[in-house]
């Protein structure tokens, strides 16, 4: 199946104290006097100010409210340094893990740590094509290579001819999924441009000389949505006639497809990712629950565009898209 709908459950959010270094920690209990049932951690690649994961955090905080879980958020957007948080939570004895698999190798020996604790694990966002090897219980996400097949196949019924991807954390898996499902679709010449994480003027530097090299560059496609500005101001600066699409949403990258400045968002739906990679954990330690059928509990892709920015709009302005 190509694709699967996910209904996410809205709900508010109530923040504890922190309960490790670096941590937050969200409290829900059924009442001051009962604790939570169980402590889970949520650990991901987040890099340090991308707002798509504020998204996928306020979902997961929901779904911590409405099992009675506390929550422990932490990040590290390298590969050593999300290993190492999965050691010091199995250390904490957490009843359960959700995280991003951006790392499958760097990762293996954290993850053999947990599961010989008898940890669950539910993995979500990044590692759709490498959860079941590395022995992870569910995978709530958006099948990366199905999502650039997608964009490649959008991006020749737009009539591009040459693109380029913009990569912004050279060696995450889901990233270069991206990039690759891309390629396998797309009828035109396709490059993929590396910058150096969320250094934006450096990475609008490097967008803008790519495009000054080869002014035949008919599409840029950015793998986050707070690149997608970044790259409208290269076109501009390099006086480039490139269109311009992203992978991901924010209220930003709304607004300038409202605006027709950004041709679309592919949206992967990260408050639903949050939401039931935390739930799936809850399921499982109070029922018993496999969700998936063996497979992936798909997001996405789908794409935002001024037809339907609108819409979506309403839901962004209170942080749920």
């Amino acid at each position: 199946m190509r694709k699967r709908s996910v209904t996410a459950w809205m709900g508010s959010v109530a923040l504890g104290g922190a309960l490790l270094a670096g941590a937050t920690v969200v409290g829900a209990a059924r009442s001051e006097a009962a604790g939570p049932q169980f402590k889970f951690a949520m650990i991901t690649h987040a890099q340090p100010g991308d707002t798509f994961w504020d998204i996928i955090r306020k979902g997961a905080e929901a779904a911590a409210k409405k099992d009675h879980v506390q929550l422990v958020y932490l990040a590290n957007p390298n590969a050593a340094g999300e290993a190492q948080l999965i050691s010091n939570v199995v250390q904490q004895k957490v009843n359960g893990i959700a995280l991003t698999l951006a790392f499958p190798d760097a990762m293996k020996g954290a993850l053999a740590q947990a599961q010989k604790a008898g940890i669950p694990i539910v993995g979500f966002n990044a590692g759709g094509d490498a959860w079941k090897k590395a022995g992870l219980l569910m995978y709530v996400g958006q099948d990366e290579t199905i999502a650039g097949e997608a964009v490649g196949e959008r991006l020749n019924a737009e009539g591009a001819k040459n693109a380029v991807c913009v990569d912004q954390q050279q060696g995450a898996v889901q990233l270069e999924a991206r990039c690759n499902g891309i390629k396998k679709t797309f009828k035109g010449k396709l490059d993929v441009l590396y910058v150096n994480g969320y250094d934006m003027a450096g990475a609008q530097a490097r967008i803008t000389a790519k495009l000054q090299q080869d002014p035949k560059i008919d599409y840029i496609v950015t793998l986050g949505a707070p690149f997608a500005p970044v790259a409208l101001s290269a076109v501009a600066g390099a006086h480039s006639h490139a269109k311009v699409g992203t992978f991901d949403m924010s209220p930003v990258a709304i607004n300038l497809i409202a605006q027709g400045k950004l041709q679309w968002a592919v949206d992967q739906q990260p408050y639903v990712e949050g939401y039931e990679a935390v739930d799936l954990l809850w399921l499982y330690l109070t029922n018993g629950d496999t969700v998936g059928g063996g497979g992936p509990v798909l997001t996405g892709p789908s794409f935002v565009t001024k037809a339907n920015a609108a819409q979506v709009a309403k839901f962004a302005k209170r942080g749920t898209r």
